[in-house]
């Protein structure tokens, strides 16, 4: 039938990695919940498969070569603990939202990022359900010349916030993010019907 709790945990960051619609229908509940989309384009806070779908391209937007490699998983049937580490190469805009506007874009640095996150699944009818996360931002923003500010990277997103680029690249990633959580395959789609 379904997969085992490790077989989700794995599918579900599968699926962060590639953007894999049917996948997401076998791996996700049609009540998910991220609590982690405050950040995110409004799109990745859609429940089901279609949020997870959003979240994907958001983050493929910003971070080529996207990996989740999984150093542990603990749980139970009800739940699933996950660490992991977060890597890629920053080759397109990250953008964060606070109340589904634009809070700040960080131009494209050709930086890797590597650092390490604990996820926390829910899981009901062997699916997963919810997902909150404990992340390593500071380092991450680090890596990025985020914080402390390195000079040329915060001169490039005042530069991008006074052209109205960060705009844009918000805009765009929206857009993005909406049209990937559209593409989601609902129970009995078959491909190649959308």
């Amino acid at each position: 039938m379904g997969m085992d709790t490790t077989g989700l945990a794995h599918g579900l960051f599968r699926i962060l990695e590639t953007g894999d619609a049917a996948l997401a229908a076998e791996v996700v509940g049609e009540d998910f919940h991220n609590r982690e989309a405050a950040v995110a384009p409004a799109a990745c806070s859609i429940p089901g498969p279609a949020g997870v779908l959003a979240s994907s391209a958001w983050m493929r937007s910003a971070f080529s070569d996207l990996r989740f490699p999984v150093l542990g998983i603990a749980g139970n049937d009800e739940q699933v603990w996950v660490r992991l580490r977060m890597q890629g190469r920053h080759t397109g805009p990250f953008v964060r939202f606070r109340d589904d506007a634009l809070d700040q874009a960080i131009p494209p640095t050709g930086r890797e990022i590597d650092f390490e996150q604990i996820h926390v699944l829910d899981l009901r009818d062997g699916k997963v359900v919810g997902h909150e996360a404990v992340r390593d931002d500071i380092t991450m923003l680090g890596q990025l010349g985020v914080f402390p500010p390195a000079p040329p990277t915060a001169l490039r997103m005042i530069g991008w916030k006074v052209t109205g680029r960060a705009a844009r690249a918000a805009a765009d990633i929206t857009a993005r993010a909406a049209e990937a959580a559209a593409g989601a395959r609902q129970p009995g789609d078959h491909a190649g019907s959308r």
